[in-house]
């Protein structure tokens, strides 16, 4: 099986990282671990100054396979450690990591997202944290860092979703064009910042990771272990059975 993401390798030194795993770039627990132990290498090769991460297909990334936990939930553990690894990869890349998203961003997609230094998006991409509804926490860490806390709250507890346009009022992005547009937009600011020195900016990557409040990482390793709470609960079967088949939920 090939791997869901391939690497593009610009002379330049930015790296462009592309998901691809139709139909909805959902990936399982392997592809969560290949993905962070790409960007890691990434960061530690010594000709990348500025990574890129953007993906093929109808939208960014809807998180995990459903279907994969919902065969088997013991893979609970395999898929956090997944999505742990690869959201550290990038907040804590040695260089800085522009995300470029389209149409849905979703759970891990969120976690890709809000872990990234720079954000642009498609004016068709919509962003949401619908855990409850899949019987799982997490993301709320990653979220907070595009959306205040009670805009986060209500996104995680109604599941709803945010348009580009809507969620410009919070600043997280730094250009909204159209979708033909969105992987020429990612790679200008990252040839901009890839002209700079490379020592210097990844001096600044570093120092700006140190000044953030709070530990991310030690917030979203809080917020796994309440997933593992919920997968404890039939509740959560039933949210990934529901989705499975493609029908309502039944508590």
């Amino acid at each position: 099986m090939s791997a869901p993401f391939s690497t593009v390798v610009h002379a330049s030194g930015v790296m462009e990282l592309v998901i691809n795993q139709p139909p909805v770039n959902a990936l399982n627990s392997a592809g969560w671990l290949g993905l962070a132990a790409e960007i890691e290498a990434l960061g530690k090769n010594p000709i990348t100054r500025v990574i890129v991460i953007r993906a093929e297909g109808k939208g960014f990334c809807a998180g995990v396979d459903i279907k994969e936990l919902d065969a088997d939930d013991s893979l609970i553990t395999e898929v956090n450690r997944g999505n742990y690894e690869t959201f550290k990869a990038i907040h804590l890349n040695p260089v800085p990591v522009v995300v470029a998203v389209h149409g849905f961003v979703l759970g891990g997609g969120i976690g890709i997202t809000g872990a990234a230094d720079i954000v642009v998006a498609s004016e068709c991409a919509t962003f949401a944290l619908p855990e409850v509804d899949r019987g799982a926490m997490g993301g709320g860490a990653h979220l907070q860092r595009l959306f205040p806390v009670q805009k986060v709250r209500y996104m995680f507890f109604t599941g709803e979703k945010v348009t580009a346009a809507q969620a410009d009022r919070y600043g997280f992005i730094e250009k909204i064009v159209p979708k033909d547009q969105l992987r020429g937009a990612a790679l200008e600011i990252a040839e901009k910042i890839a002209l700079k020195s490379p020592t210097m900016i990844r001096l600044a990557k570093e120092a700006l990771n140190g000044v953030e409040d709070g530990n991310l990482e030690s917030k979203y390793r809080w917020e796994q272990g309440f997933t593992m709470q919920a997968y404890m609960s039939p509740d959560s079967s039933e949210t990934r059975r529901a989705f499975v088949e493609k029908r309502e939920v039944k508590f």
